[in-house]
């Protein structure tokens, strides 16, 4: 069939544009141009299959895919044909439906859209009537709750308590949407949650719906939840036509409700589905996408199919093995300068990275190097809320007139030390022209302030009194760990569960680490370039800090940096993905459980094929992360990649190519909670280390293979020992905290 919307597409795009069947499901492999299908298949659609643009339906994942389908549409039927077609996410979709029948919805007219902190507001405010200690039931917890139980499509009289804990957040559940309904508000989840019911209860709605939106298109389809789905089949009923397009080896956001099983029931579901898979890839060289076929391939659960590319096989991939983590970070950013210093743009750079901590030592080396570099998805490490609280401590601790640290740290954790009373004391310190902590010195003696307030005023300023008393003699790095946890900042975001309060806590361990680092590296004192003055070492630190959290103008040619998560849907000419270290990617959290075991993989699988032409993976071999020292193992996934495609680059500046694994005999190490035994060829590692390792038996007892256990991580199994006398360290493969460096004298394990 030769027409001019079919002319730039390969025969499986075209099939896809083309099709008449009534169920499709688009299995659309990384840089497929899958955009480019859904668009064109719109076109169709209009002008040759004749349906009005009133009967699109199109469904995107993002404001920016939205907006960027419009623009493409656009120039293929024009803005008038485009004005008719509903195009948009499913919360701008479901709004919009709301908006159009908000009576039919049971909601007003001018119903007000809550975000998040609006929502966690309401929490909290049921809270206090509830008189529930948050604490003990942490309202963050209750917020992401609520909207899990609507994305599962729960109301409260549909859920069945399992414990006390989740008696209490349906009894916060009932309450909550009681006062959004009296109030007019809906959260992000009721948008989806009150379209479906709308759908399913409002015969008249629905056939109106189903009328006009004869065609329905969705793109990441793997990145549905259980309501999103609903409402897609309930709208399409049995008369619109459904395609579905997704990647099910790009589902990588399992943690936040998306079912990737969602495109298997679709297929279940409508019997007569069409599968069309794209699989050239036009992003990508030969090497990159072979080495990412080989690593998906060690999933299961999967639907199936093979990247490839007709632009040839291009270069290897390269594996470097840093002697530590600061000369991991060294290569990487000499690679990239290296790359600009010929000619190429930084900004075509991205490093890649597990979790946010893993970016200090990548910016701090950037910024020695003089390199511009923006942080995608997030802001800078020195920049985030949690190191800025604890630098404000660490501010404060040793200059008492730091204004600014005081009103930043006076009632962080909260201490009773409100707006009005931070009021209070501003104000004082005006007029008696003296420094928030020497006015607050003296109200705690007077009868100015509320017994309450008067109360956390005073235990701030006796805990900052106690801890630079202790602390004295203390390097600064041991200083702001005992901050983090005297201060309660720790406590606080301990219990802030999920991985937002995860990712705080290790933040504040990489500060330490960066602390001491910088402790390490630094001289006795420093000179200023600006002002010519000698700094002390703490000194030259907080500036060092205020300098690097200045943010760069956006518009700079500079290297990316971003999680492996922020970077789906983008693509660089060179990507180094760093830190591959078992425990680190994959994360330690998801080794004992074999799905979140396959999407950590589907996240590697992403990863890779982010890049163009070059590919770089990194690991160190000793690593100080979250404040203290550990020699990991090499990232499984690092086995799981063809080693003829694999190009390794020694430290010491020798590259060779890395041999079959089938040459040499695998060391085996044996993970208790999974099915599967793990594998990893490390004899070149090992012939790399910089001190030979004591892997005999001792006076005390500790030999390879022996069962211990530990009072924190439990029970585990000695798979690896180091160095001698109060220094002798064991490595152990714990059962349910995965594998760890503990030093025996200080570890206190027991023999089973």
């Amino acid at each position: 069939m030769n027409h001019k919307l079919l002319e730039s597409l390969n025969p499986e795009q075209q099939k896809a544009v083309t099709t008449d069947s009534q169920y499709t499901l688009v299995l659309a492999g990384a840089g497929s141009g899958k955009t480019r299908v859904l668009v064109h298949r719109i076109a169709w659609l209009c002008t040759v299959k004749n349906y009005s643009p009133n009967s699109i339906f199109a469904v995107t994942f993002t404001n920016k895919a939205a907006g960027e389908m419009q623009e493409r549409i656009e120039e293929l039927v024009g803005a008038e044909q485009f004005a008719g077609m509903w195009v948009g996410t499913f919360h701008g979709l479901t709004h919009r439906l709301l908006r159009i029948f908000s009576d039919a919805a049971k909601l007003p007219s001018n119903f007000q859209l809550i975000d998040t902190d609006d929502q966690h507001r309401l929490v909290k405010r049921i809270f206090r009537e509830f008189q529930l200690d948050e604490k003990r039931w942490p309202t963050r917890d209750c917020a992401a709750y609520i909207s899990t139980q609507k994305e599962k499509g729960l109301r409260p009289g549909d859920i069945s308590p399992a414990d006390q804990m989740e008696e209490i957040w349906k009894q916060v559940y009932t309450s909550y949407q009681a006062m959004c309904d009296r109030a007019g508000y809906v959260d992000f989840s009721e948008l989806i949650l009150r379209a479906y019911e709308l759908l399913t209860n409002n015969a008249e709605v629905l056939s109106y719906c189903r009328k006009r939106f004869k065609n329905i298109l969705v793109d990441e389809f793997q990145d549905t939840n259980h309501i999103q789905y609903q409402l897609v089949k309930r709208l399409a009923g049995d008369t619109a036509n459904v395609m579905i397009v997704g990647d099910d080896d790009q589902s990588i956001y399992g943690w936040r409700g998306a079912n990737s099983d969602n495109l298997q029931t679709f297929v279940n579901h409508y019997a007569d589905t069409e599968i069309i898979r794209l699989e050239q890839n036009y992003r990508s060289t030969g090497a990159i996408l072979q080495t990412a076929n080989h690593l998906i391939s060690h999933n299961q659960a999967r639907l199936g199919k093979n990247l490839w590319t007709d632009q040839g096989n291009g270069e290897q991939i390269s594996l470097y093995i840093g002697f530590n983590d600061l000369d991991e970070a060294r290569y990487v950013i000499g690679q990239i300068k290296k790359y600009h210093q010929d000619g190429g743009n930084y900004r075509d750079c991205a490093i890649l990275y597990r979790n946010n901590a893993q970016s200090r030592l990548f910016e701090d080396t950037l910024l020695q190097s003089a390199i511009p570099y923006h942080i995608y998805g997030s802001i800078r490490f020195y920049e985030r809320q949690e190191v800025k609280l604890a630098l404000a401590y660490l501010r404060l601790l040793y200059d008492t007139n730091n204004d600014v640290a005081f009103e930043q740290s006076v009632n962080t954790p909260a201490r009773g030390v409100g707006d009005s009373t931070i009021d209070t004391i501003r104000n004082l310190a005006k007029q008696q022209n003296q420094s928030l902590w020497e006015v607050s010195e003296r109200l705690i003696e007077m009868t100015v302030l509320r017994p309450k307030q008067r109360n956390g005023l005073s235990r701030f300023i006796e805990l900052m009194n106690t801890m630079r008393k202790e602390l004295a003699e203390k390097p600064f790095y041991e200083q702001i760990d005992r901050i983090i946890q005297d201060s309660g900042i720790y406590e606080m975001y301990e219990q802030e569960s999920g991985i937002k309060g995860q990712s705080k806590l290790e933040n504040l361990e990489e500060l330490v680490s960066a602390a001491h680092q910088y402790y390490e590296s630094a001289g006795d004192n420093l000179v200023d370039v600006h002002s010519g003055k000698t700094l002390t070492v703490l000194e030259a630190f907080l500036a060092y800090t205020s300098l690097e959290g200045k943010e760069s103008s956006r518009n700079q040619d500079s290297v990316q940096l971003m999680t492996l998560h922020s970077a789906k849907g983008l693509e660089f000419e060179q990507v180094y993905i760093v830190g591959m270290e078992e425990g680190l990617f994959p994360a330690q959290r998801s080794i004992p459980d074999k799905d979140r075991m396959e999407e950590e993989r589907r996240l590697a699988y992403v990863g890779i094929t982010r890049a163009r032409k070059h590919l770089t993976l990194s690991l160190a071999e000793l690593r100080r992360l979250y404040g203290k020292e550990e020699r990991n193992l090499p990232s499984r996934f690092l086995n799981e990649l063809p080693p003829e495609w694999l190009n390794e680059v020694s430290f010491r500046g020798m590259t060779y190519s890395k041999p079959q694994v089938t040459q040499k005999e695998p060391v085996s190490f044996t993970f208790e909670d999974e099915e599967s035994d793990y594998h990893y060829t490390q004899q070149d590692y090992k012939d790399k280390r910089s001190t030979k390792r004591n892997t005999t038996a001792g006076d005390d007892g500790y030999t390879l293979g022996r069962r211990v256990s530990h009072r924190r991580f439990g029970e585990g199994t000695i798979i690896n020992l180091d160095g001698e006398g109060d220094h002798r360290r064991a490595q152990v493969a714990f059962v349910n905290e995965g594998i760890k460096w503990l030093v025996i004298k200080l570890a206190n394990m027991t023999f089973l």
